[in-house]
């Protein structure tokens, strides 16, 4: 499986912030060292152009992160500090899900090891995410013309409300989103398809309920392209996860949403979205899984395309 990867996806944080930044460099040693990925399989992106991301965010929005001028209150609500380097590597993460698509167009499934960035908003970004990845890529790609309908399945353990909001009025792109019912975000626009879980959710009963409704997104989408968010937040200890899945549920979870993709024909790209876990160095190890039972999912049976690689060009 071919995957985008950027060294600068990892940039230095402020002493004790809570986010795992040094969890991407972590996962992509980590699927070196297992054979997971290769590294002539590794495509390293470039920052995404300011007039695709004007494609799924407004030109004052994208202003005030170019020359740095928010406030305080939406610096805080971004959960970052603004910089040059932040800004660069939220570029970089849109990039690699953009390429990462026009991957899984040719080869059936491929990865971005960052992305996901599900509460970025058209005016805004919160929870982390300055800009929304999946919408930039979706754009750009139904604009040239080789995709017409998405799929985002959001499995992260809080509610997609950027991607929801985005596409509200929009019946090209389907969002599902399986989540936390008492997590953040507490104000949830709705989704195409919006799962609650409740807190302490265990394996089964997660599993149970994607089984459910996986399958009626699938018919209600008609997808050229399945954006899977794979957060490792459900499971039991994550910092901000609230639910109790275990590392084989994490396992089976991935399972049932890749063996749908490889069945319907339909070209994934794989997200990490979400994971905090007690360390950068086990968020990794738990984000590695959906990469084994991708292997496992895909390497017998590689999903058929059409295009050859010589009919498509990085943008």
């Amino acid at each position: 499986m071919r995957a985008c990867f950027h060294p600068d996806y990892t940039i230095p944080l402020p002493p004790g912030h809570a986010f795992p930044m040094e969890k991407y460099r972590a996962l992509y040693a980590l699927l070196l060292e297992e054979g997971l990925l290769s590294p002539e399989d590794v495509l390293e992106p470039g920052e995404a152009d300011w007039s695709d991301l004007a494609l799924a965010h407004s030109p004052a929005y994208l202003e005030r992160l170019r020359t740095g001028t928010m406030d305080p209150k939406e610096i805080r609500r971004l959960g970052f500090p603004w910089s040059p380097r932040v800004l660069r590597r939220a570029r970089l993460a849109v990039q690699g899900t953009l390429n990462a698509t026009m991957l899984a167009l040719q080869d059936g499934i491929a990865a971005n090891l960052a992305g996901g960035t599900h509460h970025a908003f058209a005016d805004h970004g919160e929870g982390f995410c300055l800009l929304n990845d999946m919408a930039v890529a979706i754009r750009v790609w139904q604009r040239s013309g080789w995709i017409r309908r998405a799929l985002i399945v959001d499995l992260d353990v809080h509610q997609g409300n950027g991607n929801a909001a985005l596409f509200a009025d929009d019946p090209s792109v389907y969002t599902f989103s399986m989540h936390g019912a008492k997590n953040y975000p507490f104000q949830k626009p709705p989704s195409d398809q919006d799962v609650a879980l409740p807190d302490g959710c265990r394996d089964a009963e997660y599993l149970e309920a994607l089984a459910e409704h996986l399958p009626r997104a699938f018919d209600a989408a008609r997808p050229d392209v399945v954006y899977y968010l794979a957060g490792v937040d459900p499971v039991a200890g994550d910092r901000f996860g609230r639910l109790a899945m275990s590392p084989a549920g994490l396992a089976a979870r991935d399972r049932l949403v890749l063996e749908t993709t490889r069945t319907e024909g339909v070209p994934v790209v794989l997200l990490l979205s979400g994971g905090y876990a007690a360390s950068a160095a086990e968020t990794a190890r738990l984000h590695a899984i959906t990469h084994r039972v991708a292997r496992d999912v895909y390497a017998p049976h590689p999903l058929p395309t059409g295009a050859s690689h010589a009919e498509f060009r990085l943008p």
